[in-house]
């Protein structure tokens, strides 16, 4: 890679509140106030923070349907020794958001990178969680599908890290669902919703009953979530293993009830986690 060139212009990666607009810094103002330009992922969203602020700096357009031709035009705006600052609609740019084709192709063209840090639904998360933070995973969004997101979570349940990951509203009933399948009903978790906005709502317990309580309380599955889940036990990680071998071989000679109940009682797993497990083995066959 190029060395920076700093007689050249400088990219400025931004962070933004995530809902409450006091949660930006002086310096983050003053780089949005002097950049020559803003990138933003929704000119119409920045444009109400930087009224708020008094911000009349110039915005353009950046984000995933656009990112490679926007590109192509920010450098050569850098090209011309200026400062671009870029934006995503909320918290930190490219975490699950746009920039990170620009960010990189900045760097290799011998500019200048510089962070702005500041607010991150992740991290804010994480924070009040209740949960261990020394290490984590953080998987971004889920797979849409129901499919595949089932099999990234099975993937996931021997992690021992804590795992972290974003959720839309019309999705993280379903969500959690097939946390509760995968993972098992007794993980304990937080969610995390609207995070710095009115309606911010922290829930913690385990993942049976945070599916119960979003289940019976429509109004709670509005809005942006972040769902923060305990890491599988390291000695449990190879039990549950050696519990799915048993419970596969018993459901090729046994109803699934039959298999569920001596699985558990062969293994010592709950019954009910095992009997999630083949309602999900069952339809995979």
């Amino acid at each position: 890679m190029n060395q920076a060139r700093q007689d050249q212009g400088v990219l400025y990666v931004v962070a933004t509140p995530i809902g409450n607009l006091r949660d930006i810094s002086a310096r983050a103002l003053d780089v949005l106030r002097e950049a020559s330009l803003i990138a933003a992922e929704d000119t119409r969203h920045t444009r109400k923070l930087l009224a708020h602020y008094g911000i009349g700096t110039p915005l353009v357009a950046l984000h995933e349907h656009n990112e490679r031709e926007a590109t192509v035009a920010l450098l050569a705006i850098l090209q011309q020794g200026k400062a671009v600052a870029l934006v995503s609609d909320a918290g930190t740019p490219l975490i699950s958001d746009p920039g990170f084709f620009l960010v990189r192709s900045a760097r290799q063209a011998g500019f200048r990178a510089v962070p702005v840090p500041g607010p991150c639904a992740l991290i804010t998360a994480l924070s009040v969680a209740g949960l261990p933070t020394n290490r984590f995973v953080f998987e971004g969004f889920l797979p849409s599908k129901p499919a595949a997101r089932r099999q990234r979570l099975h993937d996931l349940a021997g992690e021992t890290r804590t795992l972290v990951c974003y959720e839309s509203s019309h999705r993280i009933r379903d969500c959690l669902a097939d946390m509760v399948i995968e993972l098992g009903s007794e993980r304990a978790a937080t969610l995390a919703r609207e995070l710095t906005k009115v309606f911010e709502t922290v829930r913690h317990g385990t993942l049976g009953e945070l599916a119960s309580w979003l289940q019976a309380d429509g109004n709670q599955r509005k809005g942006e979530f972040v769902v923060v889940v305990q890491g599988a036990p390291e000695a449990a990680v190879a039990d549950a293993g050696a519990a799915r071998h048993v419970l596969e071989v018993l459901l090729g000679e046994l109803p699934l009830k039959q298999a569920a109940s001596l699985a558990a009682r062969i293994t010592g797993v709950s019954k009910n986690t095992l009997y999630e497990q083949g309602i999900v083995l069952k339809d995979r066959q």
